[in-house]
């Protein structure tokens, strides 16, 4: 219950984030759906490789070439999914950065953050 609770914050989060941001669109609520299940099914299986695999630079930067591997993840999602789009690398960037911190006060205001 508490996974699809939170999978539909995170589409929430998509939403909102979207009508926040210029050049990135969202057609649907449904297009929202499979953007919020796509980004986390990447975050768990495709994100730690890069993270591991880009190491060296991310250690360089201080962590901070995370938000690059944010970015491109967010611009995979928008190849993939149709009626999510996103105009460019620094749009993505910025969606993901924006995307987090709604998403975070959405988990906050729902008492998930203590959930787990």
């Amino acid at each position: 219950m508490i996974l699809i609770l939170k999978w539909l914050l995170m589409a929430a989060s998509v939403m909102i984030s979207a009508y926040l941001i210029p050049g990135v669109t969202v057609n649907s609520f449904f297009s929202a759906l499979f953007v919020a299940l796509f980004l986390g099914i990447v975050n768990i299986l495709i994100k730690p490789v890069l993270i591991l695999i880009t190491l060296p630079i991310n250690i360089l930067t201080l962590g901070l070439f995370t938000f690059v591997i944010n970015a491109v993840l967010v611009l995979l999602a928008s190849s993939v999914i149709k009626g999510f789009e996103v105009s460019g690398f620094w749009t993505a960037m910025l969606f993901s950065v924006v995307l987090s911190i709604v998403n975070y006060i959405l988990n906050g205001l729902f008492g998930l953050l203590r959930r787990g």
